[in-house]
């Protein structure tokens, strides 16, 4: 491991939180196509299998924020636990249900349950931005998450997808929810590392939209969102069109390693000035590396322009979560990545959706202009939105000398 990478886990408990985040992150590729496998399997409706993924993602959508809001008031493990609980009650209810072949609105009640799993990245970025606030670590410490992130998106989906269909249909979103409940569980029993609550009359109460660039940020990756969801659903489309609808996970696998590639590298650079203008190339390079997909005429091509489109994804992410630390009190900051989390699921939703209908009416290689289009939709609101990130908001993070000491109690 690259030096600036090893040089994190000086601090006390940093691989344990890492390592719990990792298991407790899994289901976020696993149980949305988990699921889809398992139900189109037992029931043959592919329709509902559809409907009752984006239940999930919808619900999380709606809840995420809400319970990042009530982490930042009370503490991860006051409140994780329970939701954590909740969610694998609504996931136990809904493998019951399709074994049993219960009614349709009961497998919609148990998946808008599931929402209420809490999004475990953004708890591991507040530990780390506890430890390393103000410090050049932050950076390296986003970029190790981002690439985690796209280790669970390439391995996730095949693990889920495999079981289920090798073993038995509710094998894969029965491993995701062990994962979750092991991840949250051993994540929370570490409170050493869990960063400090905010009650009410610390931060004023509100909501961490009230920040000006938190919305430009958020209003960026629901198109951003858009790309990503539009993307699976057209690859497969594609692949199966061509008759190797199996290579699709494979082609799929290169675009989050394009990814993961790129985060790791950029944690090892160092940058000066504001973030606002990296984040900024980093959605124009994203929407311009949309534009290739509209000429591909074989899977091979394709599984190329994917790789080179993902080299974007993880920077852009990293950069990200550097703006919210501006633009967000120290005390919303998890409930701040959440919304850009929240962005990005709803983005899927409707770049899954419109990129179906329009596959149905021209076919795969049209629906590739639902990305690009997507693409064009977030340059748009990053550049009428550049002038607020550009603009801290006073009072917003730590700065590296406060920091001294507590980097020194935590490594020294």
């Amino acid at each position: 491991m690259p030096s600036p990478y090893r040089a994190l886990f000086a601090a006390p408990g940093s691989k344990r939180f890492s390592a719990a985040g990792f298991l407790g992150r899994m289901p976020l590729s696993m149980m949305g196509i988990g699921v889809v496998t398992m139900v189109s399997q037992v029931t043959g409706r592919y329709g509902l299998a559809g409907a009752l993924s984006a239940t999930i993602a919808l619900s999380a959508a709606v809840l995420g924020p809400r319970i990042s809001r009530l982490v930042d008031r009370h503490g991860q493990a006051r409140v994780l636990r329970p939701a954590t609980l909740v969610a694998l009650t609504a996931a136990a209810g809904l493998l019951c249900a399709v074994y049993f072949e219960g009614p349709d609105w009961v497998l919609f009640v148990c998946a808008a349950g599931i929402g209420s799993v809490p999004s475990v990245g953004s708890m591991t970025r507040a530990r780390w931005a506890a430890i390393y606030r103000g410090t050049p670590r932050l950076h390296t410490a986003y970029s190790f998450e981002s690439v985690i992130d796209e280790i669970c998106f390439i391995f996730g989906p095949i693990i889920s997808i495999g079981l289920s269909t090798a073993w038995f249909p509710e094998a894969g979103p029965l491993l995701a929810a062990c994962f979750l409940a092991a991840g949250v569980f051993w994540l929370t029993s570490q409170r050493a590392t869990e960063p400090p609550p905010h009650p009410r009359t610390d931060r004023g109460g509100g909501s961490a939209l009230r920040s000006a660039g938190l919305r430009v940020l958020v209003a960026t990756f629901v198109a951003t969102g858009t790309i990503f969801g539009a993307v699976d659903v057209v690859t497969v489309a594609f692949a199966d069109e061509r008759g190797h609808k199996a290579a699709a996970s494979v082609v799929l696998a290169l675009y989050a390693a394009g990814s993961c590639v790129a985060g790791a590298v950029f944690g090892l650079l160092r940058f000066t000035g504001a973030p606002g203008l990296r984040w900024f190339l980093g959605i124009c390079a994203t929407a311009v590396s949309m534009i290739p997909l509209l000429l591909v005429g074989n899977l091979p091509f394709l599984a190329v322009a994917l790789f080179v489109a993902g080299l974007s994804i993880a920077p852009t992410m990293i950069t990200t979560m550097s703006l919210i630390e501006e633009h967000v009190p120290r005390a919303q900051l998890t409930e701040g990545m959440t919304w850009v989390s929240t962005g990005l699921t709803a983005g899927v939703a409707v770049g899954s959706s419109v990129a179906g209908w329009v596959i149905d009416a021209a076919g795969a290689r049209a629906g590739y202009g639902v990305p690009a289009a997507a693409g064009a939709v977030a340059v748009a609101v990053g550049f009428l939105g550049y002038r607020r990130l550009s603009r801290p908001a006073p009072g917003r993070g730590g700065t590296v000398g406060q920091h001294s000491e507590r980097e020194e109690r935590h490594v020294a």
